[in-house]
C-alpha cells in the first residue's frame, strides 16, 4: 500500500479489516523499527513471504526530504536506512520521525502497569535530552550486573560496590531528567485537561522517583542493601519510578469515568507532543479509530486540540462522517483517504478544514 501525498491532518477511513491500522503500523515501523501491535515480526509478514519492507520520506530543512527505510526478516533481524545510509540504532529513526500513538492500548497508561508510565516519561526525555540515552543505558547495565551479584550465594562487597556506585550515579541522573520532564509537562497538561475535561476539577500530575526522596539514591541503596541481598534484586530506584495523577486529591484511575480517563490520557499524549514541539521538533500522531473510543463531542475536543498543536496527524475511522475536517480548525490543511481491500484512494488532498 502507498499513502500520500500527506497534509498536516489526514483522515483515513474504511471498513474494519480494510487495512487502515496497517497504514498506521507502517508509519510506526518507519519511526521505531517495530510495530505498535503485539506479536512477533513473523506474524506481521505476508503469508508466503520471508520479510517486509517499509519506506517513506520526511520533510527536512529548506524543502528537502530525507528517505527512511526498514526491512525486517521473520527472524527479527532488521536493516535500517536513513538518507541512503545504513544505521545501527532505531534511535536514529526516532530522531528523524518522532511519533506518538493514541489507540485502545494507550488507555493502559493510566490504569495499567507502572512500566507503561515509565516508558511515557522516557519517550519525552529521550527526545528532549539526548544525554539521557547514555544514562539510561548505563543504569540498566549496572542494575542487571548488581542484581546478578545479589543472587550469588557468596557475595563479595568489593565486587558489587562499583556497580552500586554506577547505579546510584546514573540512577540519580535518570530520575532528575524524568522529574524535569514531568515539571515541564505539568503546565502544558493542565491546559490540555482544562480544554478536554473541564468538569473533573483539580487534576494534579506528580512524580515518584522509586525511593525515599528525602535521601539520595546512593543512601537509599546503602540502607536497603541487606534487604536487597535477602530478596536477590534491587528493590528501589528509577526502575520503580512512576507518575501519579490525582483528581481532587484522589487517584484519577479510581475516580474518573472510563470516558474521562480516555480524555485524560489524550491530554497527556497531546501535552507530550506539544512539549516536544516547543523544542523545535515536529511530532507525528497516529490516532487509531478515535470515534470508537470517544463519543462525538469528546472526539471533536481531541481533534480541535490536535489542530492547535504543532503536529501532523494520521487519524483513522470506519465512517467518513464520524470525523469532520472542520474540527481541526479553520484553514487547516487536511487530506482524506479511503481504504478498501488493502487499496488506498485519495478522496481530497490538502484542503481547508471544512465539513466532509
Amino acid at each position: 500500500m502507498t499513502l500520500g501525498p500527506l497534509a498536516r491532518h489526514n483522515v483515513i477511513f474504511g471498513e474494519n479489516g480494510s487495512g487502515k491500522t496497517s497504514l498506521l503500523e507502517c508509519a510506526h515501523v518507519l519511526g521505531t523499527a517495530r510495530s505498535f501491535r503485539s506479536g512477533s515480526p513473523r506474524s506481521q509478514i505476508t503469508h508466503g513471504k520471508d520479510q517486509y519492507t517499509v519506506h517513506g520520506q520526511v520533510a527536512a530543512a529548506a524543502g528537502a526530504v530525507r528517505k527512511l527505510g526498514v526491512r525486517r526478516q521473520g527472524s527479527g533481524e532488521a536493516l535500517l536506512r536513513v538518507a541512503g545510509e545504513t544505521v545501527q540504532s532505531n534511535a536514529r529513526l526516532a530522531d528523524e520521525l518522532p511519533m506518538l500513538v493514541l489507540n485502545a492500548a494507550s488507555f493502559d497508561l493510566l490504569v495499567g502497569e507502572p512500566a507503561n508510565r515509565r516508558r511515557f516519561m522516557d519517550w519525552g526525555v529521550f527526545h528532549v535530552k539526548h544525554e539521557h540515552r547514555e544514562h539510561r543505558q548505563r543504569f540498566q547495565r549496572a542494575l542487571t550486573q548488581r542484581n546478578h551479584l545479589l543472587r550469588r550465594d557468596k557475595l563479595d562487597p568489593a565486587e558489587i560496590a562499583p556497580w552500586s556506585d554506577d547505579l546510584a550515579r546514573h540512577g540519580e541522573a535518570l530520575s532528575l531528567a524524568r522529574r524535569e520532564f514531568v515539571d515541564a509537562l505539568r503546565p502544558v497538561f493542565e491546559r490540555m485537561i482544562s480544554g478536554l475535561v473541564p468538569e473533573v476539577g483539580d487534576v494534579v500530575l506528580g512524580y515518584r522517583p522509586g525511593w525515599d526522596a528525602s535521601v539520595s539514591y546512593a543512601e537509599a541503596l546503602t540502607r536497603g542493601f541487606a534487604s536487597d541481598r535477602d530478596q536477590g534484586f534491587t528493590q528501589t530506584g528509577p526502575q520503580r519510578g512512576d507518575i501519579r495523577v490525582t483528581v481532587n486529591g484522589h487517584s484519577a484511575a479510581d475516580t474518573l469515568s472510563r470516558g474521562q480517563q480516555k480524555l485524560l490520557i489524550a491530554a497527556l499524549k497531546l501535552a507530550q507532543g506539544q512539549l516536544l514541539g516547543l523544542d523545535g521538533a515536529d511530532v507525528l500522531y497516529l490516532v487509531d479509530d478515535l470515534p470508537s473510543e470517544l463519543d462525538r463531542q469528546r472526539c471533536e475536543r481531541v481533534c480541535r486540540l490536535l489542530g492547535e498543536i504543532q503536529a501532523q496527524t494520521l487519524v483513522t475511522c470506519v465512517a467518513r462522517e464520524s470525523l469532520a475536517l472542520e474540527w481541526f480548525g479553520k484553514g487547516a490543511k487536511t487530506a482524506v483517504f479511503h481504504v478498501k481491500h488493502g487499496e488506498v484512494e485519495p478522496i481530497s488532498r490538502a484542503t481547508s478544514g471544512v465539513a466532509g
